[in-house]
């Protein structure tokens, strides 16, 4: 048996409650695992089926669990009806305690064979088990702490929901008691919280537009890690530059505005600045990334001319194994990492992806916020700390490093703008108005990311 217990800054009734919201499930996946919600009817009530996609490499896994009890705060049960387990039964238990609510989990679980099984394979689920909960509880209490702190529910427009950044943040969201619409580009939308917009055409359906309080634009074309062709430059500008100009037009001519918008840009922006460290009033710097930085951030004051408070977020190197250089750097196996690229010298400005969305929500109820926001961790480091650090995460050597000629004569322009390139950038704007980050350094960083967590 595993038991997991932690306290959390609510009451029993509360976190319970939590359990209950759309997106609860998907909050509590583990970013290094590739598991995919397939269906989830009925809550928490008995009787209600979850139905789960696992993976073992590249091996899908059918997981189906069944609620058995729910008494509203105070617990419930579920048992796997298929799955990898040969016995699987999970209870969560809630308690009101003078310095909050207590949770335990407690999940009686045996394998296949197990009495036949090499006692390290045991001992190599179990833990892997206390990482998954570690996790769980972690990021759990540091939602709540969020939700508590920025307490008005709204209802929010949000573009680029199927992207890596909108993948996490619905969740977030939705567990904070949000109504989230999403823009998609089905004309036949599937849901009435889904809206259509194509900005190659200039088509946004205003009249299915709900009255929003807010508006999250993630929208974009990824840039991507391979050699730029005419075509992708292309896309990568008019995907940016277009989007954001038609919701900026349209939000400032609507009947009823909404009060915040965010708009993504990047760091990029200001170029490759050295070991300079630049706050939200450098220049743009030279380069095609840095001149579509600044067209990104000049379509926006459409809205901001409308009264809307618009928010340009300027965002770092988002970490995630679920997408970006992240993936690319740890997906599948790999016998060591590249020691660092061209000199190594080159400055990361990166941050957790829950620090990525938790940074959204604060900005939204901040109002002193407005105008151009750095959205990095506060501990920045150079290309050949963050490959050290990664190699002693996943405890891999170092291999040699990829000389700059050989990258650019292999990636060209993107070479030079984004693996060669790098910004140091200063986030006291966003650390004075009160936020506080899950993850300032980048060992904890990554080890939360990658499952490598230091279990007490």
């Amino acid at each position: 048996m595993l038991i997991h217990r932690s306290i959390f800054p609510c009451t029993a009734q509360e976190l319970h409650a939590w359990h209950e919201h759309d997106g609860a499930l998907e909050r509590l996946i583990p970013p290094w695992e590739n598991t995919r919600v397939l269906e989830r009817t009925g809550g928490l009530t008995p009787g209600a089926v979850t139905r789960l996609r696992l993976s073992l490499g590249p091996l899908p896994l059918p997981f189906t669990a069944r609620h058995l009890d729910n008494e509203p705060g105070r617990m419930f049960r579920d048992h796997q009806e298929q799955g990898p387990f040969r016995l699987w039964e999970h209870t969560h238990l809630f308690t009101d305690i003078p310095e909050g609510a207590a949770m335990e989990d407690r999940v009686r679980y045996s394998l296949p064979l197990q009495k036949v099984l090499p006692g390290a394979i045991s001992r190599q689920v179990h833990t892997m088990l206390r990482q998954v909960f570690h996790w769980r509880h972690k990021t759990l209490a540091a939602d709540l702490m969020l939700h508590r702190n920025t307490s008005k529910k709204q209802r929010i427009l949000l573009s680029g929901a199927s992207g890596v950044i909108g993948r996490a943040l619905i969740p977030l969201l939705t567990t904070g008691g949000h109504r989230v619409w999403s823009l998609v580009r089905r004309k036949q939308p599937e849901s009435a919280h889904q809206i259509y917009w194509n900005p190659d055409k200039d088509e946004l359906d205003m009249a299915r537009l709900p009255e929003v309080d807010a508006v999250i634009h993630l929208a974009g074309e990824p840039i991507g890690l391979s050699r730029w062709s005419g075509e992708k430059m292309r896309l990568i500008r008019d995907s940016r530059i277009r989007g954001t100009r038609l919701l900026a037009q349209s939000l400032g001519k609507a009947a009823h505005k909404p009060a915040v918008f965010l708009s993504a840009s990047a760091i990029g922006y200001y170029g490759d600045c050295g070991e300079q460290v630049v706050d939200e009033s450098a220049p743009a710097g030279p380069g095609f990334i840095s001149e579509i930085c600044r067209e990104w951030e000049e379509a926006t004051h459409p809205a901001q001319e409308a009264g809307i408070r618009t928010v340009q977020l300027r965002i770092g190197i988002v970490l995630t194994p679920r997408g970006g250089g992240l993936k690319r750097m740890t997906a599948g196996f790999r016998p060591g990492f590249i020691s660092r690229f061209g000199s190594g010298h080159q400055a990361i400005s990166w941050i957790h992806i829950d620090d990525m969305i938790s940074t959204l929500v604060h900005v939204l109820v901040n109002d002193q916020l407005h105008g151009p926001l750095n959205i990095a961790a506060p501990n920045p480091v150079s290309n050949h700390q963050f490959m050290q650090t990664l190699a002693q995460v996943m405890n891999k050597p170092l291999l040699p490093p990829m000389p700059a000629k050989l990258l650019q004569l292999i990636f060209g322009q993107m070479a030079s703008e984004v693996v060669l390139s790098g910004s140091c950038v200063s986030v006291d704007k966003l650390l004075e108005s009160g936020y506080q980050f899950r993850y300032p350094h980048l060992e904890e960083a990554l080890r939360a990311l990658l499952g490598r967590q230091q279990l007490p």
